[in-house]
């Protein structure tokens, strides 16, 4: 038995406002169930003016809940089937879920049927499908519509698949087929690497939609399909090829992960996508010996401590610097036109700004505070495994700046600087690296300081203004 299923719903948020449910059974239909339903929000413009359903179409309709029993018993027994399966179902199946229920169905995919049973096709998406097998769309982006086209695509895939191998190794559960996403060959996904790397999702353009770093590429690729996000959702959706890197180590793949979504700016990245830094901490001394923090205008400052994207952004980290050492707001320029910091008041500052702790002691903790933030060697690499047994990786930094990364033989390290430049891939130094190269050090001990004796950096690696 088959359960033919198509839902309409308000986009950004995935409530349904309709559904349509076809029993087949596997010779004909038996049943058929056809609602609007009452999403409990408002449906957005765009979406009334792609379906046709409006406000006040479901205000009296049934809520899920009143409907979730009908749909539980309708579906019982039955393989759930629709076009991108996985769309619709994770959504009745959150609906369930929210009820505190647990819903569970076996699932066909009839896009991942027709790129199988009529392979090579443009598109298969259900109009472009039902445009080349001659289908005629009644009533198309409405339920009972899509439902219905579904339905008779479903029946000429039967047909197509005479012995129905095709159907059954679909929903062999070790075949992943039903969970996979339906423009991603089964291939792609047998031939990533169980290794340490960068992958990246791709579309049917063949332009990057997301990039991710794993240490088991394969394992962490097949958990975005069983994610049930919008987003993750939605990015599957559009993937048809994953490619991948592999840096075989992790602390690599962090770096060539931060660097590939701000050189790429991929659709479903959100995190580190922001590749211009515009404010740079500093420190300086004034006229009475102590010790500021302050930010301003990157471009305005010749050797910052440290970069932002945004003020708001830097501001954020000098309040928790200043938590950490017990720095005054005032002299970090956190708190402005005061003569005693509010931070002195509920005992936070050792009160440098009352002159209630002397300016050396105080000067101390300041300098602590830069040293926490800094790397402690200005030109070192750190060793890493490399991704043969006979390689390293190296991770350079001169003068205190991330250059970039690079692999060697084993037998190769030097203390030489000159013998990483020629292996170098240079990568952009920047907040997000100087974050996990310094949240690594904090815990790795694996550097060989380098020797830059003769050796004159040229501007071609002088990657700290790019």
């Amino acid at each position: 038995m088959y359960a033919i299923v198509d839902i309409e719903t308000t986009g950004h948020t995935n409530k349904i406002t309709e559904i349509s449910i076809f029993i087949h059974n596997g010779e004909q239909l038996i049943d058929e169930y056809t609602t609007l339903v009452n999403p409990e929000c408002s449906i957005p413009p765009f979406i009334t003016n792609l379906t046709g359903i409006n406000n006040a179409m479901v205000a009296n309709a049934p809520k899920f809940f009143e409907i979730a029993k009908k749909v539980n018993e309708i579906t019982e027994n039955c393989i759930f089937v629709a076009h991108n399966v996985n769309f619709d179902y994770n959504i009745i199946h959150k609906e369930f879920k929210d009820l505190g229920f647990s819903w569970k169905r076996k699932k066909l995919c009839t896009v991942r049927l027709s790129r199988k049973l009529i392979p090579g096709l443009k598109s298969y998406s259900l109009g472009a499908l039902c445009t080349t097998q001659n289908i005629v769309i009644k009533d198309r982006h409405r339920a009972k519509g899509d439902a219905e086209a579904t339905t008779i695509l479903f029946e000429k895939l039967l047909k197509l698949d005479n012995n129905q191998q095709v159907f059954q190794s679909f929903l062999n559960p070790k075949s992943r087929q039903a969970t996979l996403p339906p423009l991603l060959s089964k291939k792609i996904i047998d031939g990533l690497s169980s290794n340490t790397g960068v992958y990246y999702f791709k579309n049917l353009k063949n332009e990057i939609i997301y990039v991710g770093k794993a240490n088991n590429i394969k394992k962490r690729v097949i958990s975005h399909f069983y994610d049930k996000a919008k987003k993750e959702v939605n990015m599957c959706l559009e993937t048809s090829n994953i490619t991948f890197t592999e840096t075989g180590n992790e602390l690599i793949a962090l770096l060539l992960e931060s660097s590939e979504i701000k050189r790429i700016y991929p659709k479903f990245n959100r995190a580190q996508r922001r590749s211009q830094e515009s404010i740079g901490l500093f420190s300086y001394e004034d006229r009475n010996g102590i010790k500021h923090l302050a930010f301003n205008k990157l471009k305005l400052i010749s050797n910052p401590l440290l970069k932002f994207y945004n003020t708001t952004q830097c501001r954020e980290f000098l309040e928790k610097l200043c938590d950490e050492f017990e720095l005054c707001p005032k002299y970090c320029h956190l708190q402005s036109n005061v003569t005693s910091c509010f931070h002195h008041q509920i005992k936070k500052c050792r009160g440098v700004c009352s002159e209630k702790e002397s300016v050396a002691l105080y000067n101390l903790r300041v300098s602590e505070a830069i040293n926490s933030i800094q790397f402690q060697n200005q030109n070192f690499v750190i060793q890493e495994s490399g991704r043969t047994e006979n390689e390293m990786a190296f991770i350079l930094i001169l003068k205190g700046i991330y250059k970039g990364f690079g692999y060697t033989s084993k037998k190769d390290f030097s203390t030489s600087v000159k013998n990483y430049i020629d292996k170098l891939e240079p990568h952009n130094d920047n907040n997000d690296a100087h974050r996990i190269l310094t949240s690594y050090l904090k815990n790795e001990t694996s550097i060989l300081n380098l020797n830059t004796e003769n050796y004159e950096e040229t501007e071609s690696f002088d990657l700290f203004s790019a």
